[in-house]
């Protein structure tokens, strides 16, 4: 009885850690095509994707096209508050730029692709962009080698961070709700007093009014 019990609470274990991997390797690779645009009148294309503090974020590029063919494409890399984490210009084949997050905030990875002389038009370039953040941008094989971890502690491994990732996130959306319902809650009060003060000042207004016009009628023997 008691060697069923276990079997089925490794399988059920076994079962929890596979989901948690699936969930917690979400796919980010994508791909797009950026047409050339004349200098000057450039409209980047972006990609946006939100990131925590002291994360590590990989972003992989691979590109068609050669240099010289018509067409410059160049990438940059700059979060929501202003720090700006990369500028690789003109970008053929691969390309991997690596950084560390400064701070909680959505980043931008943005190309634009120039074109070359004055009869280079209808070139485009093809784009795979495939970004890893966090656990996901870690070289988990050369943490194997170096720990000398087998392949089930090291999925455990990958796992734990993933999780740890996701209640760091879980956090900061929490703190980040109070602030939000501390801010509601201090309109709600600068309004209610605000409406208060209103409605006593025009109370007064009216009784000063009525007591103003009786004293006008009561000088002129109106009443």
């Amino acid at each position: 009885m008691r060697s069923r019990i276990s079997l089925r609470l490794s399988s059920t274990i076994l079962l929890v850690v596979l989901l948690l991997g699936y969930v917690a390797t979400p796919a980010r690779a994508l791909k797009m095509i950026v047409n050339a645009q004349a200098a000057g009148s450039v409209t980047p294309r972006c990609i946006r994707n939100f990131v925590s503090k002291d994360s590590l974020v990989v972003v992989n590029v691979k590109t068609n096209g050669r240099k010289g063919d018509g067409q410059v494409l160049n990438m940059s890399i700059m979060d929501s508050v202003g720090n700006e984490y990369g500028r690789p210009k003109d970008v053929v084949g691969e390309s991997r730029t690596a950084f560390t997050a400064h701070a909680n905030a959505a980043f931008d990875v943005c190309f634009e692709n120039i074109q070359q002389g004055s009869h280079s038009y209808g070139l485009n370039r093809e784009v795979d962009l495939d970004i890893d953040i966090g656990a996901d941008a870690r070289d988990w094989n050369a943490v194997g080698q170096t720990e000398k971890l087998k392949p089930m502690e090291l999925e455990l491994r990958r796992i734990e961070e993933s999780v740890d990732e996701i209640v760091t996130q879980m956090d900061y959306l929490r703190q980040r709700e109070q602030r939000l319902r501390d801010t509601n809650e201090s309109t709600n009060d600068r309004v209610k007093f605000f409406a208060l003060g209103t409605l006593f000042s025009l109370l007064g207004l009216g009784l000063w009014q009525v007591a103003y016009l009786r004293q006008y009628f009561r000088s002129k023997h109106l009443i």
